[in-house]
């Protein structure tokens, strides 16, 4: 059994995953990680869209994002990196600690997700298209409740390409006062 420092210190952003499908215990044990994270005073505020990878909706989201954000990754399949599962992280609009909570949230399920063998990417470069022209579609499309929003996103799937976690100088980033 690792510890969480071990997942931790081994997560890496994955952008490339096989064709196998997430178990329907993988995906749960994920969620229920995000639902485990606390948010500011006990507000319980995100909400969960978990979407499958082969969802025509996502190649429509790709192509907003692309309008949007513009494809500055040359290669890669769309934004999510073909994995086969997607969790969209929504919240309670105009809470100001939503996109704090939802950032915890989500380093909870990548963390779950490696503790499981998986790999993860952590997205945010869909914001523009999800807040943007075609918002209530894709709200509608990924059942996000009235008078919440996109925050960040989660995809997860068994590992295609694998990546060294990044190296850091301890001496240049932190300072003890």
């Amino acid at each position: 059994m690792s510890t969480v420092f071990d997942a931790i210190k081994s997560r890496s952003s994955t952008r490339g995953y096989t064709d196998e499908k997430l178990t329907e215990d993988e995906i749960k044990k994920i969620v229920l990680a995000g639902l485990h994270a606390p948010t500011a005073t006990n507000r319980q505020e995100i909400r969960f869209s978990v979407v499958n990878g082969d969802n025509p909706v996502l190649k429509e989201l790709d192509e907003e994002k692309n309008k949007s954000f513009g494809n500055g990754r040359p290669g890669a399949v769309n934004f999510y990196y073909g994995a086969p599962t997607l969790f969209i992280l929504s919240a309670e609009e105009g809470f100001k600690w939503s996109r704090l909570d939802a950032g915890i949230a989500v380093q909870n399920m990548a963390l779950e997700a490696e503790e499981l063998g998986l790999g993860s990417v952590i997205i945010g470069c869909i914001e523009g298209a999800m807040w943007g022209e075609k918002r209530a579609y894709f709200d509608k499309a990924f059942k996000i409740p009235e008078g919440y929003k996109f925050e960040i996103a989660l995809a997860v799937g068994h590992k295609g390409t694998s990546k060294e976690p990044h190296t850091f100088d301890e001496s240049e980033l932190v300072e003890y006062v």
